[in-house]
């Protein structure tokens, strides 16, 4: 765990509650994907610079994941880029359900909500950002439902949801900490090291190339 003080770390354990995320035939809201990597799978949320995941399963070379549209999932494939800080991206040749990054973190107390999928199955759970002045990052308040996940969720995107505005990603969930007086914290990796996305992608408003295939006609 990067840049945190010295911590107890712990593991994660336990299962997540399944709830349908929002969607329809046509539309879906759901930017959670899942990264096929060598070592196994691993979630990662499409954005508007790529796909960005923690690099457990894959850091490099070409990797298969696989994006929910609102008829159903697609399996994709991309070239991963190291972006350093933990930071790990690919890219489709289409385009994915994707969501805003979030680059200024929002203060304590914010309410967000913890999206992936776990076996397939989405998930959502509501959290509480926090804050400590001996740690720097994207924190959030330990709850039931957050200490019942397990490893193979670490990547879910931690997301801040404002009514009349479009959903924008705060984090990745990367782990669970406790300092040695016992306060306890979930970790994201987030804004302070999303910034190298924008440094290296300057052009990605850009107008992409027209992509023809039979499955997306």
């Amino acid at each position: 765990m990067r840049r945190f003080a010295p911590v107890f770390a712990l593991t994660l354990l336990g299962a997540c509650r399944g709830v349908p995320l929002e969607g329809s035939a046509l539309h879906t809201l759901d930017p959670v994907v899942i990264v096929h990597g060598a070592g196994g799978d691993e979630l990662g949320v499409s954005t508007d610079y790529g796909v960005l995941f923690l690099g457990r399963t894959a850091q490099s070379g070409r990797v298969e994941f696989t994006a929910w549209f609102g008829d159903g999932p697609a399996r994709e494939e991309g070239v991963i880029e190291a972006f350093g800080g933990g930071v790990y991206a690919t890219e489709a040749e289409i385009l994915l359900p994707s969501v805003q990054l979030c680059f200024a973190p929002p203060p304590a107390g914010t309410e967000v909500v913890v999206r992936g999928r776990k076996q397939g199955v989405p998930f959502e759970i509501a959290s509480v950002l926090d804050s400590d002045p001996r740690l720097t990052g994207v924190l959030l308040e330990p709850s039931d439902e957050l200490d019942a996940l397990d490893d193979s969720v670490l990547g879910a995107g931690v997301f801040l949801v404002q009514p009349g505005k479009a959903l924008q990603l705060v984090g990745l969930l990367s782990g669970r900490l406790q300092l040695s007086d016992g306060k306890r914290f979930f970790t994201a990796l987030g804004p302070e090291d999303f910034w190298r996305l924008v440094v290296h992608r300057r052009n990605t408003d850009r107008p992409r190339r027209a992509v023809y295939r039979e499955d997306i006609l």
